[in-house]
């Protein structure tokens, strides 16, 4: 916020009840006008764009891809600033984001870095950026890379006793890590020129290296029920060792010789560990010269070295927050951070609890005496049956919210039929 108090008018898509506490946390210098989840082009064009227009000095804000048709011409038109905003490479403490806030953002000016059918603000740094000239930059992402890799820390993180070691016993030949990924991810979507999933990656790896031994770390977002399968790693069983155990992927890379990934953040952090990779997609550290690329990127002409791919991703690029009072971060301080919590998980293991439960009331968006909240217990059995226990808890706390927010437009539906007026707060 200005001295004057004055802050950015910013009109925000895409951004769940819970963000949205991160949101004034992280940037106090905005004020933020948040347009429905799911909003149509027509109701765009109809209500918000005359809106956004006559607001003077207006920004725009995106989360993922989920807008509507007419936004980018909209703002190419207008001329008005707009960022693409997803999680930095360094997200928290946690093996998947459970809905926390992030301790990194990457605000892109063009489009999500992971959409590589046009140039980010990412790709561009790393395309035109005179690193040679920046020694002291360089430095530091050398000591970044040993940060990391001395930690073991990733972009999720879990502290575990397991290891490839203590699961596979004495390494007796070549051993292939392939790295997993939730295959309906906005990442594979766009950074992929074809079709390809995680059963189509093993394969690849188990017939290039007919003499080593292929492991397979699926996404802990699959494995932890937060995200659903579309292969089934049983369909490959017989070519590879399937590490259903939550082996933090930092631990993953021990023994390893090769890495196989389709534009995982995970085939990054193996090149900061010297592991040689082969990446089916077009990721941003693809085509740089670093790796085996299996898709071309004819804009990515120039050669990059790890440390200086490593600074434009990971100092340059994203911002970084204290996540509980949104306290702006040096990459440095995020580590540490990071270190501090995964020494002694204990102590912060509660520190994050962001979706508190709604209250019975005897009047609102429950109806009369709060009738609707015995829909609460009759519909989270089905909920836990259908989904998993995580979905069931998360309904339980906030049933409305819940339907709201859900990626099935059909789930949408039915929660707007069973809760039809919206919770004000």
């Amino acid at each position: 916020m200005t001295t004057d108090g004055y802050r950015i008018p910013t009109f925000a898509f895409h951004i769940n009840g819970w963000k949205r506490m991160v949101f004034k946390s992280f940037f106090p210098e905005r004020r933020f006008t948040y347009l429905p989840l799911h909003v149509t082009t027509e109701a765009f064009e109809e209500r918000w764009m005359p809106r956004i227009t006559a607001t003077e000095g207006a920004e725009i804000f995106i989360w993922g891809q989920n807008v509507p048709a007419n936004l980018e011409a909209f703002v190419r038109g207008t001329g008005i600033p707009c960022y693409f905003i997803e999680d930095g490479f360094l997200r928290s403490n946690r093996p998947n984001a459970a809905r926390t806030p992030p301790l990194s953002l990457a605000l892109d000016s063009r489009r999500p870095y992971f959409d590589s059918r046009g140039p980010s603000d990412l790709e561009v740094l790393l395309e035109t950026h005179d690193f040679a000239a920046d020694s002291m930059l360089l430095e530091r992402a050398k000591d970044g890379i040993r940060l990391l890799v001395e930690g073991g820390l990733s972009k999720y993180n879990a502290v575990s006793s397991l290891s490839l070691a203590t699961l596979l016993g004495e390494k007796t030949k070549p051993r292939v890590l392939v790295i997993g990924q939730v295959e309906d991810d906005a990442s594979i979507r766009f950074g992929c020129d074809r079709k390809v999933t995680n059963n189509d990656l093993v394969r690849i790896a188990a017939e290039e290296n007919p003499d080593a031994e292929i492991i397979y770390k699926p996404h802990p977002d699959v494995l932890n029920g937060v995200r659903e399968a579309q292969s089934n790693p049983a369909d490959i069983e017989h070519l590879c060792y399937v590490m259903r155990e939550s082996v933090p992927l930092a631990q993953s890379f021990e023994t390893v010789d090769k890495a196989y990934a389709i534009t995982s953040l995970g085939g990054f952090e193996a090149l900061l560990r010297g592991i040689p990779l082969t990446v089916l997609g077009s990721p941003f550290y693809a085509g740089w010269g670093l790796t085996d690329d299996r898709q071309p990127n004819p804009r990515r002409t120039s050669r990059r070295s790890v440390e200086e791919v490593f600074a434009a991703a990971y100092l340059l690029y994203p911002r970084y927050f204290e996540p509980k009072t949104g306290e702006k971060y040096s990459f440095e301080q995020a580590v540490d951070w990071l270190k501090a919590r995964l020494r002694d998980p204990d102590r912060y293991k509660y520190e994050f609890d962001i979706d508190v439960p709604v209250v019975w009331e005897p009047w609102g968006a429950f109806g009369v005496l709060g009738w609707r909240h015995l829909l609460t217990y009759m519909l989270a059995p089905v909920i836990r049956y259908f989904g998993n226990r995580k979905s069931a808890k998360r309904f339980k706390a906030n049933p409305i919210r819940y339907f709201r927010e859900h990626r099935s437009s059909r789930l949408r539906f039915v929660g707007k039929v069973l809760y039809p007026f919206d919770l004000r707060r």
